[in-house]
């Protein structure tokens, strides 16, 4: 195991994590130099905005959202911030004056974040006014998702939790039994009209009734081997994707797999070892390895399309699909830009000197970025 994955690994002991980043070590990786290309596509920037601080030095996944004709963005010291989509404007800003665990989460007319302490709120998409509160046994550290009748939480204890969208109260919550020793994070689920997908620590993906909270199916991604507890982490720590009526979700130092969201079933299986969430378009899977590798897996039958390995160790954030190209962000704030055939380089745009460690946003071929320094930026290709 190299050095840069036995720093994720050995600093993620759940619960454990209260004062230092995921990737602070004396052993260090030097992340790959930038390599030369003749750039085909360049960036425009429509508009940037600060959220009045910063993303902190934890491993947060402080990600963005929009609902309607605004996008939401919090920072790590609470600073909440509801702006135009179109032109940036700031239309509220709330300080919570405590700090923020988890990114937010907007729809129905509602914006649901988690701070450091487990409190879950939920505020007025209009005016920022809080609707509503919830205290969680944990921090909620990933991205709440929602239906139309639903907010569900991922706790860091292995629980996810429904609460109504209207008030709050919880409708249920189901427990998984979590391993002792775990990367710090969890996986989004994903809230469909009748059930929730929702990946943990123990390496399984399982599919709960949105009405009672009832377990319908439950599918091992990952089987813990190896003889240390290093070697035996499994945790699905990324958003499973939806795509082309399967469901698609990788697991750190375990598999990729393809599977049936009615019954569980798998379609196929890859080796793969990710702690990152998953893109899809042209027909392929794509991939963010646990030393930044970018993969691209046809989407029917796993079969490798593309690899592109130029961006080793520089911490990529999840890919997302952009029209024909595919983007990921790194560390020292670089936005990369791949072909979607064949994983070449077609542009490359630094948005921050600061970094990017949350998820990208895209709606309507427009690129959001929360940088570490806690400033949203939205870019399209000229």
């Amino acid at each position: 195991m190299n050095n840069w994955v036995k720093t994720a690994a050995a600093l993620a002991v759940t619960l454990s994590l209260s004062g230092c980043g995921l990737f602070s070590s004396e052993e260090t990786v030097e992340p790959n130099p930038l390599v030369s290309f003749e750039a085909e596509q360049q960036f425009d920037t429509l508009w940037s905005l600060s959220t009045g601080g910063s993303l902190g030095g934890k491993f947060h996944q402080l990600v963005p959202s929009i609902d309607g004709q605004q996008i939401f963005a919090v920072n790590a010291e609470g600073d909440l911030v509801a702006a135009d989509l179109t032109s940036g404007k700031v239309n509220w800003r709330v300080d919570l004056d405590t700090p923020v665990a988890g990114g937010v989460g907007a729809g129905n007319g509602i914006v649901v974040l988690s701070t450091e302490s487990g409190a879950v709120i939920a505020f007025d998409a209009a005016d920022g006014s809080e609707r509503w509160r919830y205290q969680a046994s944990s921090e909620v550290i990933a991205q709440p998702q929602m239906n139309a009748e639903i907010v569900v939480v991922q706790q860091l204890d292995g629980k996810i939790t429904a609460l109504e969208v209207a008030d709050g109260q919880r409708r249920w919550s189901y427990d998984s039994q979590i391993p002792r020793l775990s990367l710090r994070g969890t996986s989004a689920p994903i809230v469909a009209a009748d059930l929730t997908l929702a990946g943990f620590a123990n390496g399984k993906l399982v599919a709960v009734e949105n009405a009672s909270g009832r377990p319908v199916w439950e599918q091992r991604i990952s089987l813990a081997e190896g003889r240390s507890e290093l070697e035996r982490i499994v945790d699905v720590d990324g958003k499973p994707l939806v795509y082309n009526r399967l469901v698609y979700v990788g697991s750190y130092q375990g598999r990729l797999v393809a599977l049936s969201p009615g019954n569980g079933q798998i379609v196929w299986t890859q080796d793969l070892s990710t702690y990152r969430g998953l893109a899809g378009g042209f027909g392929n899977v794509y991939a963010i390895t646990a030393e930044d590798h970018v993969q691209a897996f046809d989407a029917r039958n796993s079969a490798s399309v593309w690899r592109q390995d130029a961006l080793q160790y520089r911490r990529l954030t999840t890919p997302v699909v952009m029209g024909n190209s595919l983007v990921t962000a790194d560390a020292e704030g670089y936005l990369h830009v791949m072909s979607q055939v064949d994983g070449h380089f077609t542009a490359r745009h630094r948005v921050s000197s600061s970094g990017v460690q949350g998820d990208l946003l895209v709606r309507d071929d427009i690129l959001y970025v929360l940088s570490n320094d806690g400033r949203l930026t939205a870019l399209k290709f000229k």
